[in-house]
């Protein structure tokens, strides 16, 4: 196998020392065609890097999206070998996958079944990676190994999480005599899913540290994050580089038409237990009886709690049974043009964090309703559930300020806000058809444009 893998990648262009391109390779776990906000980040550096005179080759895994949902994370990869894909944009190199017998269990038999001993093996993987080679991630490491045993490249790139493949860069920063970024979407220790949880919080900020000290540059998504890592990390140069949105994705949907049929509310992504979904819910179904034949329609695309909605529909919110619809998840592209179609994004509250999809909702041109900003039930939501340590020194507002300076929607205040609020954007779809959107500002969001910021760094490394 490791034969095969070595005559695959000898395949690859060598570098020389004629070109005035810079080589970087990038280690990504997350990555197309895995549906993944995640993965969107260093696939945008793939694809615009080479216009930067950054020539990009991404080691990721081997990705398939046969269920359609969490599934797929841990499902086999297609080949026991390495999959090289070449392209105008760079080289990708996809990883073998095995699922852990954690993971097995879970595909064969579900979730119900199996639970603790499920969780004792993935807490196995996910504490023993940091100290032996173990777990599926593992691959990643190794076609990145086999691959700089044979290609010259100028830098590498870790996009975490998973962090693990920040350790991964470590090393073979040392082996090949290499700089490194670490790129965080998320804070590592810091993590909110770590809170309540000494032991793996001081067992991750001590292989944090002994990690990330040795990147030549940091880069993260807000100064937010960038102050969370720095109580770890200290005096290491930061370069942030917010989310954003696809141009050339976005400017093919600019003629796209909205929706004049009924008045449609979209939502896509994960839904938190701080998210006041149900205040939403019941604020819409308050619309509804007072506007009983109003033509409404909410859709969600690609939630991880589809079954959630569905009963809360069914027991709580019978007014709303005809006007909810629950689609899968599905690429990036495809999803772009369905929210399109929609007339209106309804966001959830991030407070500290900005999140991701608010820049695919600034880029199509939708008119957002942000969920909320002071209302009684999601400040309770925010106590019990919200974990993120919130800075003095930051807002805890960053979405609402943001739409406010693009124009680009609504901060709603509360569930009674949020009904005067359906109750004007009805009137105005059913006058005009659709919901306008008079943003400014949107292109400063462009991911080229972050890439582009990136690149230049790399070339001053």
């Amino acid at each position: 196998m490791r034969q095969s893998m070595r005559r695959e990648l000898a395949l690859l262009p060598f570098f020389t020392i004629f070109s005035a391109v810079k080589k970087v390779l990038i280690l990504a776990y997350d990555f197309p065609p895995y549906v993944s906000v995640g993965g969107l980040r260093p696939y945008n550096w793939y694809k615009y890097f080479k216009e930067f005179d950054i020539e990009p080759i991404v080691v990721t895994r081997q990705w398939g999206n046969k269920h359609g949902n969490h599934l797929d994370y841990i499902e086999e990869g297609s080949s026991k070998n390495i999959l090289v894909e070449k392209s105008e944009f760079g080289t990708i190199l996809r990883s073998p996958y095995h699922p852990n017998l954690s993971n097995r269990l879970l595909l064969k038999h579900g979730e119900k079944r199996f639970k603790i001993l499920r969780k004792s093996i993935t807490a196995f993987y996910e504490l023993g990676q940091f100290l032996f080679p173990i777990g599926p991630k593992s691959e990643i490491y190794a076609t990145a190994r086999s691959f700089l045993k044979e290609n010259k490249v100028d830098a590498i790139i870790a996009s975490g999480d998973p962090f693990i493949l920040f350790s991964y860069a470590n090393q073979l920063s040392k082996e090949f005599n290499l700089p490194w970024i670490a790129d965080y979407r998320d804070p590592w220790s810091q993590n909110q899913e770590l809170v309540d949880f000494r032991v793996l919080r001081a067992w991750h900020s001590y292989f944090e540290k002994r990690t990330v000290k040795n990147a030549h540059l940091i880069t993260t998504v807000s100064s937010f994050v960038a102050k969370k890592n720095s109580t770890v990390i200290p005096n290491k140069e930061v370069l942030i580089l917010p989310n954003g949105y696809e141009p050339e994705l976005i400017d093919e949907l600019a003629s796209l038409p909205q929706k004049s049929d009924e008045f449609q509310i979209a939502f896509v992504g994960t839904i938190y237990d701080w998210h006041p979904l149900e205040g939403f819910l019941t604020a819409v179904q308050q619309f509804l009886i007072s506007n009983y034949n109003a033509k409404i329609r909410i859709n969600f695309y690609g939630t991880n709690v589809q079954n959630k909605i569905t009963e809360l529909v069914n027991s709580k919110y019978p007014a709303l049974k005809n006007h909810v619809t629950i689609t899968a998840k599905m690429p990036n592209s495809e999803l772009l043009k369905k929210l399109a179609e929609n007339n209106t994004m309804l966001l959830f509250n991030y407070y500290s964090y900005m999140g991701t999809k608010i820049f695919d909702y600034l880029g199509i041109k939708r008119k957002i309703i942000l969920c909320f900003t002071d209302d009684p039930e999601a400040n309770e939501l925010k106590r019990k559930f919200y974990k993120i340590e919130e800075l003095e020194s930051e807002s805890n507002q960053l979405q609402a300020e943001l739409v406010e300076k693009t124009n680009s929607g609504i901060a709603v205040k509360d569930q009674f806000h949020l009904i005067e609020v359906l109750q004007a954007l009805y009137i105005e779809f059913e006058e005009k058809g659709f919901i306008a959107c008079d943003s400014i500002g949107v292109e400063n969001y462009s991911r080229k444009i972050q890439t582009q910021k990136l690149a230049e760094m790399i070339k001053s490394l």
